[in-house]
């Protein structure tokens, strides 16, 4: 701390600008030039100095302190050399200086084109005759040693705390960017992240490991920004650019290079060029240091202004000419610098600064005022004078910026007990508490905690997620079986077939091989994929686009197979195929997944309607293929997003009565039961009571529709026919197994055994209802027979795949009349050419993988809803296929004539596909199937009861 009392009063003063400073107020920051009055006491005002560096160093401030010499054959060499060592962070501020090291790069720059220009010797840039340097390019040598420099001062460190010192303020932010990229583009965050690491690998190997090369970024650094703009080195009659652009880095850097020849030319012509370029840049470089609104505010958290201390300014260190070049270089320059300057000048080197701002010493009066007090006069005469002082038609002998204060010999003695200096808020500001590496850090840990957890939200929601990202057309939902499945509208390249389940130990699989097909999911939907690659290419604005909606999901454990969703996707796909082949206009095909049975078909139709919003190429939807609970409110949703729907086996009756944009290539339930009529009358014995019982499948916990319907239609149609009914039955499934034995047991045991029973339940609980009827007393034996819905269509009696028990005779209606449509279409000969494990087969209506009709459904239904969107071989609107459809009349198709024409509005239409059929147990153990009659799609006759004339 100061112990005199002038240098209290000097540390006083020093303390106010500090708090104008902290208030952001600016003040001008003169060059305190401290004399003695007398010169014997030159030594104790040289240790006045190194006691404010000494007070300023406690309270925090950045202060720099110079040596008594620096080599240099000239002053202002020595001076240059003074300024030189400045540059090191290291020489400002102690153990207390707030916040980090400060940063020199522009003096940096200039110390790396002086070393360069050193190190090419006195004959750049001209060499003498006959040399080796003779007839080389001079700007070429001198770029040469600046990148073996790596454009650095010579001797200096290049690597610190183990990261390079230069480049990385750009390296790292492109390593981000890439890192970024990727993650936006919903890449896993491995590779996101792996990415990011070799782009920064490669970035540094270039930019460090390479020798005799310029740095990759230079033209990005702001000292090369500054290097280029700065008014102090642009000639008046330079024609070269000097424009710095992220877009342009070639004219960027001939730019820096033009520059750097220009300042190397007159650096080595020597004279005060070179000090003030380094005065010059050191002032940038503090400002820099202090900019307040810079990223990381380091000038709201370096409150005090760094602070410079000769404490021999002479000829041996060129602390005078130090002096003169700042005044020069602020006088020249129109922006104010932070940089406090105290410097200590003998008596008999006070002529040298020629005259003072403060000319003579005021005159004596009666009570002269303490030495505080003319300090501060002083500084305001200093401030008033400052501006008129730095005009050019003043003396050039002024030095408007050094303020001259000469010390009494009085006051430089011991100071007074007692006597205290002023000292400016410490206090921390809000910017150093708020935005600082603390804060940061914890920001930094919040955001990754929130990125966590939003990217683990976005996984268990969405099935294609990154960190940031995710693919909103897709939800994950919980599967029957515990699994997840995948639900929504497959859209980026997402694949229903990756979340398949993969059968595991203990699961049971056989309803899933069992009826397998020769293709599989991921075999059509790679094949959709490509079809749809090739309409993107190159027919933009001549597509339509068509959903398919279906269960692609299956569920083991309950022995739900997948069967169903893989047929019918074959279908679209065979129709697409075809479609493109023989249209101008093309067929883009989506893929939307329902769930296991379509048990989220409702999320499936939120998804295609959000996805048809922004996609005006969606014209429909094809599938929704099971009559659920939740078919009302998936059709109403579809409906309110203008998308007609095409199925091809919901045989729902209630949808084509409420919904104006259902239409169904199925058989409705009802109108199924009517024709299983038919043969109820023929198992009627007149005049003799018999009974007749509807066994169905429990639907109070499932979303099942179809089998209350069956059930309801097939009470009515026993009833018609003169059955007793007995009470219905309804049994429960237990592991995705049908609890059937108690209900045999008490039908075939009872007093009244019905001679038919109505089976409303799916296909895959008729080998269990088969297995009780056969081997239970009171049936075992004895005549009966089974009437149920098209479901038992996909049954493979043929195969062996389901068996009839003894005495059983299964009637069943079918949705698809292949046999006799066989004759008029090309629609085997198109599934050998295009379906996946066919190519080369001979097909028939009774091929194994196209027998149940699912595939031709699904085929006919698509071709039917391309012919409405593609009128007149133009694409057509959604509202106009809706329109479109009720004029559908499309022959050879696989099932007939698809015939929307005699359609009535919120009604039933004529003219489907049915077959129905008889199941006997043959005389070898297997099943037999006989077909008793049939109408293909488009026939409106009615069947009669002697058409459909069973044998008995």
């Amino acid at each position: 701390m100061p112990e005199s009392d002038a240098g209290r009063h000097l540390q006083n003063q020093l303390e106010i600008l500090i708090q104008d400073f902290r208030r952001s107020t600016e003040p001008p920051m003169p060059v305190f030039v401290v004399h003695a009055q007398e010169s014997r006491d030159d030594d104790a005002v040289a240790g006045l100095v190194r006691q404010l560096h000494a007070g300023q160093e406690a309270h925090g401030t950045r202060c720099a302190v110079t040596q008594d010499a620096y080599e240099g054959s000239t002053e202002v060499r020595r001076a240059a050399a003074l300024v030189r060592a400045l540059s090191d962070p290291r020489k400002w501020g102690g153990p207390k200086a707030l916040y980090r090291r400060y940063a020199f790069p522009r003096l940096r720059l200039v110390h790396a084109i002086d070393d360069a220009v050193a190190a090419l010797g006195d004959s750049w840039p001209s060499p003498a005759p006959g040399s080796p340097e003779a007839g080389q390019d001079q700007h070429r040598r001198l770029l040469d040693e600046l990148a073996q420099q790596r454009w650095r001062p010579k001797n200096t460190a290049r690597w610190r705390s183990g990261l390079p010192l230069f480049d990385m303020a750009h390296i790292l932010p492109a390593s981000l960017v890439t890192v970024l990229a990727a993650l936006l583009a919903r890449s896993e965050w491995y590779v996101a992240v792996g990415a990011g690491l070799v782009f920064l690998l490669l970035l540094t190997v270039l930019n460090y490991a390479l020798p005799g090369r310029a740095p990759i970024f230079l033209w990005l650094r702001r000292e090369s920004r500054w290097f280029l703009t700065t008014t102090f080195l642009r000639a008046a009659d330079q024609d070269e650019s000097t424009e710095v652009s992220l877009l342009r880095p070639v004219r960027s850097w001939k730019a820096i290079a033009a520059r750097a020849y220009d300042v190397a030319e007159a650096l080595r012509a020597g004279g005060d060029f070179h000090l003030q370029l380094c005065v010059l840049a050191l002032r940038e470089d503090l400002r820099d240091n202090h900019r307040r609104w810079s990223w990381d505010l380091r000038g709201f958290k370096r409150p005090r202004p760094p602070m410079l201390f000769l404490p021999h300014a002479d000829d041996r260190n060129g602390g005078i000419e130090l002096i003169r070049a700042i005044s020069d270089v602020r006088s020249r320059r129109s922006e104010l610098d932070p940089l406090l300057v105290v410097a200590a000048v003998r008596a008999h080197d006070v002529p040298r600064l020629e005259r003072s701002v403060v000319q003579t010493a005021p005159a004596p009066d009666a009570t002269p005022p303490t030495f505080g007090v003319r300090l501060r006069t002083w500084y305001r005469e200093w401030g008033r004078n400052l501006r008129a002082e730095q005009s050019p038609s003043r003396e050039r002998s002024v030095l408007p910026w050094a303020m001259k204060i000469p010390l009494p010999h009085d006051q430089l003695g011991p100071l007074e007990e007692g006597r205290h200096h002023l000292r400016a808020s410490a206090r921390p500001t809000l910017a150093r508490l708020v935005w600082a590496l603390h804060s940061l850090v914890l920001v930094i840990a919040l955001l990754s905690a929130a990125t966590v957890m939003r990217a683990d939200a976005l996984h268990d929601r969405y099935c294609s997620a990154s960190v940031l990202t995710a693919n909103r057309d897709t939800r994950r939902e919980q599967a029957p079986d515990g699994r997840t499945e995948c639900i929504g509208i497959a859209t980026d390249g997402l694949r229903f077939a990756d979340w398949l389940p993969a059968p595991e130990p203990g699961d049971d699989v056989e309803a899933l091989t069992a009826d397998e097909t020769p293709w599989t999911v991921a075999d059509l939907e790679d094949r959709i994929a490509r079809q749809n690659a090739k309409v993107l290419d190159g027919h933009a604005g001549t597509y339509v686009t068509v959903v398919y909606a279906g269960p692609l999901s299956a569920d083991l454990s309950a022995g739900s197979s997948l069967v169903k969703g893989a047929e019918e996707l074959a279908g679209v796909y065979l129709a697409q195929a075809v479609n493109n082949e023989n249209s101008s206009v093309k067929l883009r095909v989506l893929i939307a997944n329902g769930g296991v049975d379509l048990g989220h078909q409702e999320e499936m139709a939120e998804a295609i309607a959000a996805y048809a919003a922004h996609d005006p190429t969606v014209v429909g939807v094809v599938g929704t293929g099971r009559d659920l609970k939740s078919s009302r409110a998936t059709t109403r949703i579809l409906m309110e997003a203008g998308l007609p729907v095409v199925s091809g086996t919901n045989s729902a009756t209630y949808l084509p009565r409420e919904f104006a944009n259902w239409f169904s290539l199925a058989a409705t339930d009802e109108w199924q039961t009517r024709q299983l009529g038919l043969i109820a009358a023929q198992l009627r014995t007149p005049d003799r009571r018999q009974y007749a019982l509807v066994l169905a499948r429990d639907t109070a916990r499932t979303d099942d529709l179809y089998t209350d319907e069956q059930a309801r239609y097939g009470q009515a149609m026993l009833r018609r026919q003169g059955f007793t009914p007995l009470p219905q039955r309804r049994y429960t499934l237990t592991g995705g197994k049908p609890e059937l034995r108690s209900h045999a047991q008490e039908i075939c045991r009872g007093s009244r055994v019905p001679s038919v029973i109505y089976f409303a339940g799916r296909v895959e609980d008729i080998d269990p209802l088969m297995t009780q009827l056969g081997t239970e007393p009171g049936c075992a034996g004895r005549p009966l027979a089974i009437l149920t819905g098209d479901d038992l269509s996909k049954a493979d009696f043929a195969g062996g795949g389901q068996s009839v028990a003894p005495k059983v005779t299964l009637y069943h209606a079918a949705l698809a009349e292949l046999r006799k449509a066989a004759g008029g279409t090309a629609f085997y000969l198109d599934a050998a050419r295009h379906l996946p494990g066919l190519r080369d087969h001979r097909l028939r209506h009774d091929s194994p993988a196209l027998a149940s009709g699912q595939t031709a459904l699904a085929h006919d239904a698509t071709r039917a809803l391309f012919w409405a969107a593609t009128r007149g071989d133009r694409p057509q609107s959604r509202a106009s296929t809706w329109v479109n459809l009720r004029s559908v009349k499309i022959e050879g198709m696989a099932t007939g004539t698809i015939d929307f024409t005699g359609a009535p509005l919120y009604g039933d239409r004529t003219g489907h596909s049915i077959v129905l059929k008889e199941v006997r147990r043959g005389t070898d153990g297997t099943s037999v199937t006989h077909e008793l009659c049939r109408r293909t799609a488009g026939d409106t006759k009615r069947l009669t009861q002697q058409e459909c004339r069973i044998r008995r």
